[in-house]
């Protein structure tokens, strides 16, 4: 992660080009509308939101929601570096540093494709196509690599390559990617602590709690030992060390969220609520809805707070990611015949 400068920012600028991005995004009412329709009309209106001239690209090889899912992806690519583009100075260091997440993730996504055996073919045609050049990287280490012991040396002299190298033995893939999302947030806090930048900072710390939360449940419902919960905790976070440690030795969702519940430092509302349709369905997506949700809201309030600041930029690069994550899971949901209502229950406007 590049180290923060202080040249020439052009933080009005900059911040009035991401606020009219925003007013462009797909709003509920028009996202509501389309759930209304069918797959095949979906596909088409999403073209005509914004996503035109990739759903014309993929639409060459491609039919249905595949085509739609790569269409969608390539556009955030394309927008997050545009919008990373027209920063200059401190500002693009501060904004740089939420969009190296993406980086890291699609690590995850090159070191999970391996892991589960998935052919290079599988993972070009459908995972990472060609068509959006910046999947050139990773798909030429998928191209000269078998199994994930070489893909992390081909991934030597960068930042998640780097991290991976330091592992010992022979890491599991959860490991990694453990590894790979505390270094992230390591290097983040890092750098937004020597940029001054409080509201970032805060939220970067937020963030951490939300991660070590939903870690801490799928620990255990995979009966996860003490002492491995305790290592896959993501260290920043506000929320106080003597919690942490009550957080890792509990033994059941109640027991969990009634700890986490006598921090000082995280917003514990709303997740009793969740802990029972949690149990309903079977599922961690209701705590993953919540904390999303409380994350959207946080950045959303702090753009309003800091009108003129990385703020606004920030909060469009999370809007718009949220804009694909919820047409993704519409034609998707659509693609296999989920009701409307589940679909909706699982959007987050």
């Amino acid at each position: 992660m590049a180290s923060l400068n202080y040249g020439r920012s052009n933080v009005y600028n900059a911040s009035a080009r991401a606020k009219a991005r925003k007013a462009s995004l797909i709003d509920s009412t028009r996202m509501r509308q389309l759930l209304q329709q069918g797959p095949d009309s979906i596909a088409a209106s999403v073209g005509e939101l914004g996503y035109r001239s990739e759903m014309d690209l993929y639409a060459t090889r491609m039919t249905g929601a595949d085509a739609v899912e790569s269409a969608l992806f390539h556009n955030l690519d394309n927008d997050i570096h545009e919008v990373l583009n027209f920063c200059h100075g401190s500002l693009r260091d501060l904004v740089a540093i939420y969009v190296e997440r993406f980086d890291y993730e699609k690590a995850k996504t090159v070191l999970r494709a391996i892991n589960g055996g998935a052919s290079d073919e599988i993972i070009e045609d459908q995972i990472l196509p060609p068509e959006n050049t910046r999947n050139s990287p990773w798909l030429t280490i998928v191209r000269s690599t078998e199994g994930l012991p070489e893909a992390v040396e081909a991934m030597s002299g960068t930042p998640w390559g780097k991290t991976l190298s330091k592992l010992e033995g022979e890491p599991s893939l959860e490991e990694m990617e453990n590894a790979l999302d505390m270094q992230y947030f390591l290097n983040a806090i890092e750098a937004v602590k020597s940029g001054g930048e409080k509201r970032l900072l805060r939220y970067l710390r937020v963030e951490i709690d939300h991660r070590n939360l939903i870690n801490q449940l799928r620990a255990l419902r995979l009966g996860t030992s003490q002492e491995k919960r305790n290592s896959i905790i993501i260290p920043g976070g506000r929320i106080e060390s003597a919690i942490i440690k009550q957080v890792c030795s509990a033994n059941n969702d109640s027991d969990l969220i009634e700890a986490i519940s006598r921090s000082s430092s995280f917003d514990s509302s709303g997740l009793d609520i969740a802990m029972e349709k949690s149990k309903e369905h079977s599922s961690l997506d209701p705590y993953a809805e919540l904390l999303s949700h409380k994350r959207h809201s946080l950045l959303k309030k702090f753009s309003y707070l800091s009108p003129i600041s990385p703020f606004p930029v920030i909060h469009y690069i999370e809007c718009k990611a949220l804009e694909v994550r919820n047409l993704r899971l519409l034609v998707r949901g659509k693609s296999v015949g989920l009701p409307d209502d589940v679909i909706e229950a699982h959007m987050d406007f």
